[in-house]
């Protein structure tokens, strides 16, 4: 199965977008981050809904920058989403 990839910024603005687009991002199990520049609460609120819609198969996350891993780790979020 081949992984779903989100790139530029995971924010507020693009979020709407990207979540239309959920069922095709987690069908393969994965989510590559490596081409995210940047997120925001939004994109993290994303991730958390890409997550709880691919139960109850756990989501791996790939690939996210220190800025996302830093705000995941703000949130408590680095607990609950998977990340690689």
């Amino acid at each position: 199965m081949t992984q779903g990839t989100l790139e530029g910024e995971l924010s507020f603005a693009q979020v709407p977008q990207q979540l239309r687009q959920a069922e095709a991002l987690i069908a393969g199990g994965s989510l590559d981050l490596s081409r995210v520049s940047r997120a925001d609460s939004a994109g993290l609120a994303l991730l958390l809904e890409l997550s709880r819609r691919s139960r109850p198969r756990t989501l791996a996350i790939r690939g996210a920058n220190e800025q996302v891993l830093q705000l995941a780790r703000f949130f408590g979020l680095d607990k609950i989403l998977h990340f690689e």
